[in-house]
């Protein structure tokens, strides 16, 4: 954070005099980045990563303590807040889709600010309800919208966790993974079944989510 002081004129009845004012605070830490567009994001990937391969490792070797450090060092990362809040308000697809707080479509200055004020431990605010609907049938389901801040945490702690449970996932688990997609999952059920028939088991618990009592 910069503390440099700045010098200003003052009137006085026998002209002006310097005098010294307050130190300009940026709104980031570490990088004299100005504006939200001249943010280096492949160098800030490379941080991030760099750091979630570091508790990827120590998650193998079962060394919690390390883990738990490194986990708090990403958490109050500046680099991971501005990636998790890019994430929400310029890559998914629900970025123009407000909460119940009615905020959305955010600008670069209004995402600086939300970089500053990504803080684990808050309340969070609750989720607006809508019902869309689901494919073939005429059905709809309950969707819960969290609000741009809630979204812009949940992402920081997924980045924050993922690395340590990916670490421990059964290496046939391809639901919802990164790097893993269908055509992983059809590959490994030709790799086990094309030397033997084997049976597979279908199965689906009726409405599970919609009416689970959280």
């Amino acid at each position: 954070m910069s503390n440099t002081r700045q010098v200003a004129l003052k009137p006085t009845k026998n002209g002006f005099l310097l005098v010294k004012t307050k130190p300009n605070r940026e709104v980031h830490s570490n990088e004299s980045m100005g504006e939200w567009k001249h943010i280096n994001w492949r160098k800030l990937e490379r941080r991030v990563f760099k750091l979630q391969k570091r508790i990827y490792k120590a998650s193998q070797r079962d060394d919690v303590k390390t883990v738990r450090r490194l986990q708090r060092t990403l958490m109050k990362s500046w680099y991971a807040r501005c990636l998790s809040v890019r994430r929400v308000t310029q890559d998914n697809a629900g970025k123009k889709t407000a909460g119940v707080d009615g905020v959305k479509s955010l600008s670069p200055k209004a995402r600086l600010r939300l970089v500053t004020k990504l803080k684990p431990g808050i309340k969070v605010k609750p989720t607006r309800r809508v019902w869309i609907p689901k494919p073939g049938t005429d059905e709809k389901r309950p969707l819960g919208i969290p609000t741009m801040y809630d979204r812009a945490l949940q992402a920081l702690l997924k980045m924050v966790l993922e690395p340590e449970w990916e670490a421990r996932f059964e290496p046939n688990s391809y639901g919802f993974r990164p790097g893993r997609a269908c055509h992983d999952a059809i590959e490994a059920i030709f790799l086990s079944i094309r030397r033997k028939p084997k049976f597979v088991l279908d199965a689906d618990i009726s409405k599970c989510f919609d009416r689970i009592d959280a």
